[in-house]
């Protein structure tokens, strides 16, 4: 009986072969895309979770309550890493990590090798903690030594040539100090939220900045692997009020995070999780299900819709014995063995974009047939076949024999009404798409060309290293007499991103129960010059009014904040000094544009603060400029390499993730849409063809080819028209719901909708148009000859 069932599905497939194409596209492509999303899903919902103790490994944060709000911090003060081992029973490792250098990307070198690289400083038993696998090396003692570096694989190879035989060797780092390698870690997995090339020992940071060890700086990110078995929230509870048992600020409450969540759940709002990268995962994942189902209603339309063809064999069957569950197994197999095939050429397909997609998502997914994979993608396949067959054959099934072989078979009200609602359904999917895609699409072009209040273009930096560190006023003075150069000043933190947070701010009038947090910018003179900040009130920091270390320049929202009025020339303390406000400027966006513009403090930096340099150069001359300052640099700068970064580029860093998810968005959109188009040219073909004797009648009688081609189009106009009616509201509420997540944004327009629904219906007249216009053309006579 199955090779009896095979030999009709096969003849049914090569019968009506548009439609088995219509459907094997339509189906392959659904599954290559939905297997595609499932390959970047399970990447990102895999993140951290390589590490063998994932279900004991927590980072430390922390709930700061402000007057306004309560902020989630990831950084938490330098001693909780050493506190919590030696007070807490609960804690088997802890270890503090620095993931931000101060100083950038060090400098390392052996013999006449020179790199950079990314570099975290941290506690003795980081190695205890994590899962990054030694080549060589004892993790309980490699960080011991502050004189030891841990290096990776890529660093071992570059410097070394090799991977053995390295323990012992010398590395010169920043060409001041002299390292032993104690170990050789493989290559960091590419779904690892931290990304480093070498390790040095706390201790070192430590030493040079010793304020990052107190218990007033939030500088590292602190995590702890619980033993076995301790309650979670408990130990919450128990270091809650940590940090004001140690200094006493009771608005900073500590609690345990799992490491393995950071990376999908890293949204806080108001001490709240409130989502992160998981929301992505979520949309994709219903992208992922929306484009298998609209490839399954082509399957159930054209299926149904061909119902007509097939009268004759359920008929025949049925009178000679065969129960409507054998028919419901023989159109649910057609349906699953289509599926399987679709199965082939979507892996085929998947195979072959797979490195295009890693591409634009940035990832490195491979596709390994390991048997979860193998179990998922059949699961996937026996699903959509299933779907996909599910309403043909219990509608096909169903059939009266006496009346289909008496002729008398008429298409019901109810599936005629089945098949519009499918149809309507696909193209409101469609619509929905077309309107997310345009409104993502306008929003990134809005954070691309938004006025920042400061100018990100033809602005580089670079680390101040070695001998330019110790001369730093007149290595600055050097370079701006470079040719291409328009400005530069130094600074100790990037303008965009990280900056010095504190509360140690008071003023006259200030509520002494008011909390209030600043961000804090180190800079030099022409900081604010050269990054085209503009001034409000007041001036900058410049020599020509002598020195102005016990000054200050506050941003707008500052001012605002501290309510004082004429504020030219009042005072603030910051940190027990009290410094006088010489300028206001007007607010520009040092953050990105999911948040609203903070209260934000200038203060003039020792020459030891100055760590970075910013370059501002002439449009146009980006090329030779930078190549006459690399040529300069490393003159200066013997034994260092010239390495820089421009500004805009971290600015755009910020968006990586909503561009990808708006190129993304784009290509499932247009595969959406291409697939519904399929399924409406399949049913157009299908009802030109089940309406030509009609149409022949009609030529003959006079009507036009127009007349023609609009009665064909008329029933799929409406269609398409009901879809969008039903789907733009939903589209307002989804796009919506994605903005607010930005403090400034695009406003939803109304030709926003109106657009998507004319492109839905532009489409949708093409794919019917082409059936109809031949239709309209065909020879009356081919269809009445044997009338």
């Amino acid at each position: 009986m199955l090779k009896h069932n095979l030999l009709i599905i096969f003849r049914n497939f090569k019968r009506n072969k548009s439609s088995f194409l219509i459907n094997l596209i339509g189906l392959s492509t659904g599954l290559a895309c939905a297997l595609l999303i499932y390959l970047w899903v399970n990447d990102e919902l895999n993140f951290d979770e390589f590490h063998e103790k994932d279900s004991q490994l927590f980072q430390v944060m922390q709930n700061v309550k402000t007057t306004k709000e309560i902020v989630t911090l990831d950084v938490t003060p330098g001693p909780l890493a050493e506190t919590l081992a030696e007070e807490m029973s609960e804690v088997e490792y802890a270890a503090s990590v620095f993931e931000v250098h101060l100083q950038g990307k060090p400098n390392l070198s052996y013999k006449d090798k020179k790199i950079k690289a990314n570099c975290l400083f941290v506690s003795k038993d980081f190695f205890n903690i994590f899962s990054y696998k030694l080549i060589e090396g004892d993790a309980n003692y490699i960080l011991t030594d502050k004189n030891s570096i841990v290096i990776s694989e890529e660093v071992a190879i570059k410097l070394f040539n090799s991977t053995t035989n390295v323990i012992g060797k010398t590395i010169d780092y920043q060409n001041e100090q002299q390292l032993f390698v104690s170990g050789v870690f493989k290559r960091i997995p590419s779904n690892s939220s931290l990304q480093f090339d070498f390790v040095l020992p706390d201790k070192v940071l430590i030493e040079k900045y010793p304020s990052v060890s107190n218990w007033g700086s939030n500088q590292p990110s602190t995590y702890v692997l619980l033993k076995q078995g301790t309650n979670v929230q408990q130990f919450n509870d128990k270091i809650a009020r940590l940090i004001e048992r140690k200094c006493g600020q009771s608005n900073r409450t500590l609690f345990l995070k799992p490491y393995s969540d950071r990376y999908l759940y890293g949204t806080y709002e108001n001490g709240v999780q409130v989502g992160g990268r998981i929301e992505y995962v979520k949309l994709f994942s219903i992208i992922a299900i929306f484009i298998l189902v609209i490839a399954c209603i082509n399957f159930m339309n054209l299926s149904t819709a061909r119902a007509s063809k097939r009268m004759k064999e359920i008929g025949m069957k049925k009178s000679l014995g065969a129960s409507q569950t054998s028919l419901i197994f023989q159109y649910l197999s057609e349906s699953v063995l289509m599926a399987f095939l679709s199965l082939f050429v979507a892996i085929i397909l998947v195979k072959f974009f797979l490195p295009q997609f890693n591409g634009i998502t940035g990832k490195q997914i491979t596709m390994n047939f390991n048997s979860f994979h193998i179990l998922i993608f059949l699961g996937i396949t026996l699903f959509t076949g299933l779907i996909a067959g599910s309403y043909p054959a219990l509608y096909l099934s169903g059939f009266n024999p006496v009346t289909v072989l008496k002729g008398k078979f008429n298409s019901s009200i109810g599936e005629l009404w089945t098949r519009k609602g499918l149809v309507i359904f696909q193209f409101a999917l469609s619509s929905i798409l077309i309107v997310s895609v345009l409104v993502v699409y306008k929003q990134i072009k809005f954070i691309q060309n938004k006025n920042l209040g400061f100018d990100k273009d033809n602005v580089i930096y670079f680390d101040m290293e070695g001998r330019v560190a110790e001369n730093r006023d007149v290595f600055l003075l050097e370079v701006k007499n470079i040719p291409g150069i328009v400005n530069a000043s130094s600074t100790a933190f990037n303008i965009l991103g990280l900056h010095n947070i504190t509360g140690g701010v008071s003023w006259e009038g200030k509520n002494p129960n008011d909390i209030i947090d600043f961000h804090m910018q180190i800079v030099n003179y022409d900081f604010i010059e050269t990054h085209g900040i503009e001034m409000k009130e007041g001036r900058a920091f410049s020599k020509d009014f002598g020195s102005d270390n016990s000054n200050i320049v506050c941003n707008e929202t500052a001012i605002k904040i501290i309510g004082l009025k004429d504020p030219i020339g009042k005072v603030i303390n910051l940190w027990g000094k009290n410094r006088q406000i010489i300028g206001i400027t007007k607010d520009f966006h040092f953050e990105s544009l999911y948040k609203k513009v903070n209260p934000l403090l200038f203060v003039l930096a020792s020459p030891s603060q100055n760590l970075k340099m910013m370059v501002k150069i002439k449009a146009g001359t980006e090329k030779e400029t930078i190549e006459r300052l690399r040529r300069f640099y490393e003159k200066y700068n013997p034994g260092f390499v010239f390495e820089y970064k421009f500004l805009d580029e971290d600015y755009q860093a910020q968006y990586v993730a909503e561009k990808r998810v708006a190129v993304l968005s784009r290509y499932f959109a247009g595969l959406a849409i291409l697939i519904s188009c399929l399924g409406l040219f399949g049913l157009a073909a299908f009802t030109a063809e089940k309406r030509r004797k009609e149409i022949g009648i009609r030529k003959v009688l006079g009507l036009s080819e127009l007349g023609i081609i609009t009665l064909l189009t008329n029933d799929f106009t409406k269609i398409v028209l009901v879809s969008m009616f039903l789907s733009l509201p939903l589209s307002y509420f989804i796009t919506k719901q994605w903005l607010d997540s930005f403090a400034y944004k695009i406003d939803l327009q109304v030709w926003y909708f109106i657009g998507a629904g004319l492109i839905t219906l532009f489409i949708a007249w093409i794919t019917v148009g082409t059936q109809a216009i031949r239709a309209a053309t065909a020879n009356p006579v081919e269809a009445l000859r044997y009338e």
